[in-house]
C-alpha cells in the first residue's frame, strides 16, 4: 500500500518524549520518514524515542524547547531543514492537561493551560506554515481530543475541555486558510487514552470507569493513534483537510 508509505517525507512531532507523541514519531518512521523529536526536556523520553527511530534505519533529531517560543520553533525548523531536509509533516502533538473547578480556578492556571494548548500550537503551526507554504506542499495535524467535542462526566476541566475546542476550529481556520496553497491542516480526536498519565494508581478507578463508559470496553493504546496519524501524513489523504478525526472507540455516540 504505497499510498500510505512516507518515504522522502520530513517529520516533526511536538511533545514526542512519551505517549501518543512518541507512539506518533515511531509509527512516522516506521512508514519511512525521518523525524524531528520535540519536547521540553530529554529527561521524558525524548533521547528514547530518537534512539528507537534510528534503530529502525531513520535518521532522527531530539530537540528541546518550549512551544510558547517562537525562537525556540523557528530554531528547530531550521535544523531540521539544514539536517533532514524540508520539513513536510508536522505533528502538534504537545500538550498539557488538569481538572480545577470553574468558580474557583485561578487565572494563572487558565493561562498557563491555554499558553501551552493553544497558542503552543498555533506559533507551532505558523513556523511549520513558513517553509511548507513557500513550497506549496506540507501537512499539518494538530492532536486536539474528544473533550474539544464533548463534556467528560465528572471531571471540572472546562479549561481543558475548551482548549481543545479551540485546536479543533483554529486548524478548520487554518485549512480554509491554507486550502489553496499546497498546506493540509486536520486534526486527530484521541479518546481516553492509555497513557503514562493514566497509568498512575491514583487514577485506577477513574480508568475504570472511562473504560466502562467507552463502547469498545477500554481504553486506546497510544499505538492506535498511529494509524490516523499515518492516513492524514500520507498520499492517502490527499484530498483530506480540516477534518477532526475521533479515534475513541466509540465514545461520542453516547
Amino acid at each position: 500500500m504505497d499510498l500510505f508509505r512516507l518515504d522522502g517525507e520530513v517529520a516533526l512531532v511536538t511533545g514526542a518524549g512519551s505517549g501518543i507523541g512518541q507512539a506518533i514519531a515511531i509509527g512516522l518512521a516506521e512508514a519511512g520518514a525521518d523525524v524531528a523529536c520535540f519536547g521540553h526536556s530529554t529527561k521524558g523520553g525524548l533521547e528514547e524515542t530518537k534512539d528507537r527511530i534510528s534503530a529502525l534505519g531513520r535518521k532522527a533529531i531530539a530537540v528541546t524547547g518550549s512551544v510558547n517560543s517562537e525562537a525556540d520553533l523557528a530554531g528547530t525548523v531550521e535544523r531540521i531543514e539544514k539536517e533532514l531536509g524540508a520539513l513536510t509533516v508536522a505533528v502538534n502533538n504537545a500538550g498539557i492537561g488538569g481538572a480545577h473547578s470553574a468558580e474557583t480556578m485561578p487565572l494563572e492556571i487558565w493561562e498557563k493551560l491555554y499558553a501551552v494548548n493553544v497558542s503552543g500550537v498555533f506559533l507551532s503551526c505558523q513556523a511549520e506554515a513558513r517553509v511548507m507554504l513557500p513550497r506549496g506542499k506540507g501537512t499539518v495535524i494538530n492532536v486536539a481530543s474528544i473533550s474539544g467535542s464533548i463534556v467528560n462526566r465528572g471531571l471540572l476541566q472546562t479549561h481543558y475541555n475548551s482548549s481543545k475546542a479551540a485546536v479543533i476550529h483554529m486548524s478548520r481556520s487554518l485549512a480554509m486558510e491554507w486550502s489553496d496553497r499546497g498546506l493540509r491542516v486536520n486534526v486527530i480526536s484521541p479518546g481516553y487514552t492509555l497513557t503514562p498519565m493514566n497509568r498512575r494508581p491514583e487514577v485506577a478507578d477513574q480508568v475504570k470507569i472511562f473504560e466502562r463508559d467507552t463502547p469498545m470496553g477500554r481504553l486506546a493504546k497510544p499505538q492506535e493513534m498511529v494509524g490516523p496519524a499515518v492516513f492524514l501524513a500520507s498520499r492517502a489523504s490527499s484530498f483530506v483537510t480540516g477534518i477532526d478525526l475521533i479515534v475513541d472507540g466509540g465514545f461520542v455516540c453516547w
